[in-house]
């Protein structure tokens, strides 16, 4: 077998680097060159000027580390994006020139497609639900239907803006988070905003709560220890919604705030509780780096072939569910659940139970080993006293929810009507899309969010549909809402059959009847997406 090997360049924000690795996966040479700001966030010029100044110098740095001539380099791949405007251009300009001066093929990959690939490479991890998280990017990723699917995001700034934002205006300087992460460890919680809106996740509303505080005089080690605990709270919450959707046995993490020993805490806690396998690649590779795109570029032009010099202009909002990955077996370990479990969802346990001789399902919020008591309460009790009362005014709306039998505060936990039926995603079809959208427009002419609509959370019950698990429920007037609530569904329809999820969806919208709520939905995603 002939081995190939790559020379990556990547450059999408801040840092630079050049790695080379073989197709046996050998990391021959890596090299890098961090930008640190003096004050204000990253500059795409300054940023620019950051990789134009540095390439040069380090491809022939990793060249003397692995000991190889030019010659022997089969493949030149670059960051095409995700990322900065200008700082990509330069990336792309060095790939083509060292690309023609050389005589060799090139190939653009994605930026965040890489941190996955790299982190699977070293830790040997199979098909992972992971958690990509760096200062321009938040995500849930995991492989579905040929590509990786976007499972979760932030709906407006990435982890790593919020907490280099915090550490620029409180004056802890750039990067915030290992300043943030050493004065946590000193601090005691205070109440910020938790915002988990289904599958997404938003941190604007809690940096801007954390700012506050500061303003206040509220002591610093009190701020970034519930910074850090509430943002990265919510964050394990989606992945771990994730892994209960895709029904994976592996999680990983990675990215640069991977580096955050908390949240790798966190997340294996998490991890360990639904008997998943907990991977992170070692921290030279959780970084931008030079070696992922080397690796994905070998990857890439295995099963496509080179790019022609006209396909390597610069994508700077590359979504990761735009490429084609065929290379992933999708072969899935289901986890064993106990006999009186019904299921272990990421939000309670569902047991099996009866009330007054009829079988009925006692839905159990369990405490969760990742959350601090105080966030972990606080959170379970508000939810079970929401979700009881939706129950109820969901139906007073006209949609068909469980009978609630009883609710106990004190152990955080709903007794309810089982129903007995298929749920949604095993019988999706064009009638029953648009059915569904008539049943979410009358929760939301009653301005109930239903929170985690999913295919999962929706049954067909004696032909009538059945909505359940108002966990992440709340009342709310504002189309933006509304909007990503039909937005959870969509991601949901897309994990069961991505070539069939836009006719569904399509159906929900005109069963939903409401032109203007397409606009919202839109505008909800093409924002705040991949942005450093």
């Amino acid at each position: 077998m002939i081995i190939l090997i790559s020379l990556g360049i990547e450059g999408t924000a801040e840092k630079t680097g050049v790695g080379i690795v073989d197709s046996d996966g050998n990391i021959l040479a890596m090299a890098g060159k961090q930008l640190f700001p003096e004050e204000g966030g990253i500059h795409p010029r300054i940023a620019a000027e950051h990789h134009a100044e540095w390439i040069p110098k380090l491809i022939p740095e990793t060249m003397e580390q692995s000991g190889l001539s030019y010659d022997d380099i089969d493949l030149i791949s670059f960051s095409q994006g995700p990322g900065l405007g200008p700082a990509l251009r330069i990336v792309a300009t060095s790939a083509r020139s060292l690309s023609l001066s050389l005589k060799k093929p090139i190939i653009g990959v994605n930026h965040c497609i890489g941190h996955v690939e790299v982190g699977k490479l070293d830790t040997g991890a199979v098909n992972p639900v992971s958690l990509y998280v760096s200062g321009g990017n938040s995500q849930v990723i995991a492989y579905e239907s040929g590509r990786y699917r976007i499972f979760g995001e932030t709906l407006d700034i990435a982890i790593g803006n919020c907490l280099d934002h915090f550490g620029r205006e409180t004056g802890l300087g750039h990067p915030g988070g290992p300043v943030i992460e050493e004065l946590a460890k000193e601090g005691s919680y205070i109440d910020l905003p938790y915002v988990v809106k289904g599958m997404d996740f938003s941190f604007s509303g809690l940096l801007s709560a954390a700012l506050r505080e500061a303003q206040k005089g509220t002591p610093m080690a009190d701020i970034c220890f519930s910074l850090q605990e509430t943002a990265f709270s919510m964050l394990v919450e989606v992945t771990e919604r994730a892994l209960s959707h895709t029904q994976k046995d592996e999680v990983m993490l990675c990215g640069g705030v991977s580096a955050n020993s908390r949240l790798r805490e966190m997340l294996k806690t998490m991890s360990e509780e639904h008997g998943a396998k907990f991977y992170m690649p070692e921290m030279r590779l959780c970084g931008d780096n030079g070696v992922m795109i080397a690796w994905l570029g070998l990857l890439m032009c295995k099963e496509f072939g080179p790019m022609d010099l006209s396909q390597t202009g610069i994508i700077q909002k590359f979504r990761t569910d735009e490429v084609d990955i065929p290379w992933i077996d999708n072969t899935k370990t289901y986890l064993k659940l106990s006999d009186d479990l019904i299921a272990k969802g990421a939000e309670s346990n569902i047991v099996k139970s009866s009330y007054l001789g009829k079988n009925a399902v006692l839905k159990d919020r369990v405490p969760k080993g990742y959350r601090i008591s105080e966030i972990d309460d606080k959170i379970r009790k508000a939810r079970t006293k929401e979700e009881a009362k939706l129950l109820s005014d969901a139906k007073r709306a006209g949609v068909k929810t469980p009978v609630l039998y009883d609710i106990n505060l004190e152990e955080k936990s709903i007794l309810m009507e089982e129903i007995e039926g298929q749920m949604v995603k095993d019988i999706i079809d064009e009638d029953l899309a648009f059915a569904i959208g008539g049943e979410i427009a009358k929760l939301h002419s009653a301005d109930i969010i239903h929170g985690d609509i999913t295919t999962s959370n929706i049954m067909l019950q004696d032909d009538s549909l059945v909505f359940i698990d108002f966990g992440l429920g709340r009342y709310s007037h504002l189309d933006e809402d509304k909007a990503v609530d039909l937005l959870v569904l969509k991601k949901s329809l897309q994990s069961i059959d991505y070539n069939l999820a836009v006719k569904y969806f399509d159906c929900v919208l005109a069963g939903y009847g409401n032109d203007k709520m397409v606009n919202h939905i839109s505008d909800i995603e093409s924002r705040g997406r991949y942005t450093h």
